[in-house]
């Protein structure tokens, strides 16, 4: 994988464009990682339906969970799969939309200045090998191409309303894996 082509697409992905971006604010420097987990329904994988929600396509119908995601309007630029695929949805020149209300070192809003990845999972069970192949595969990619400085979970920078990408996350794993700097990771992962 990799590396970024001039429109911020990455090489050796999977594209699945989300209509849920819009432009990043004038002169901003993308220095920011944010790390999460998700699964639709909640503890089930390989569905497609992260796919679909990405996209506006969810059938709210389709399980009782989606009733409360009706009309939603969420992205991420990528999604890595259990069986580490990954799959981007938003150029990361654009600004994707997972974040939400958020704040890093004084700063808020970090959609914009972040990029975001999602991995399929929950914060009740482990990441599989395949996923953190295919992540650290990306994030060295990312961080060829990208001023990166830092890589937060979701948790991390939006506290009360985030748990992710949960207790199961091997921090130390990716450290290795990507060949991080320990300061670039957040201070619980160096415990």
């Amino acid at each position: 994988m990799g590396p970024l082509d001039a429109s911020g697409w990455m090489t050796g992905v999977t594209r699945v464009d989300s209509p849920f971006f819009d432009a990043r604010p004038p002169g901003t420097t993308v220095d920011l990682l944010i790390i999460h987990n998700i699964s639709l329904p909640p503890g089930v994988f390989g569905r497609g339906d992260v796919v679909r929600l990405f996209t506006g396509s969810l059938d709210a119908a389709a399980h009782p969970f989606y009733a409360g995601l009706a009309g939603a309007r969420v992205s991420a630029h990528f999604l890595i799969e259990r069986t580490g695929r990954a799959i981007q949805f938003v150029s990361t020149d654009e600004r994707a939309w997972h974040a939400g209300l958020s704040q890093f070192e004084g700063r808020t809003a970090c959609n914009d200045f972040s990029i975001g990845i999602e991995l399929e999972g929950t914060d009740f069970a482990p990441f599989t090998d395949a996923q953190y192949r295919s992540l650290c595969d990306l994030v060295v990619a990312l961080r060829a191409a990208c001023p990166l400085r830092a890589i937060r979970g979701h948790s991390d920078i939006a506290r009360d309303r985030k748990t992710d990408p949960g207790p199961y996350f091997d921090w130390a794993r990716l450290r290795t894996g990507a060949h991080i700097e320990p300061a670039m990771l957040p201070d619980h992962s160096r415990a």
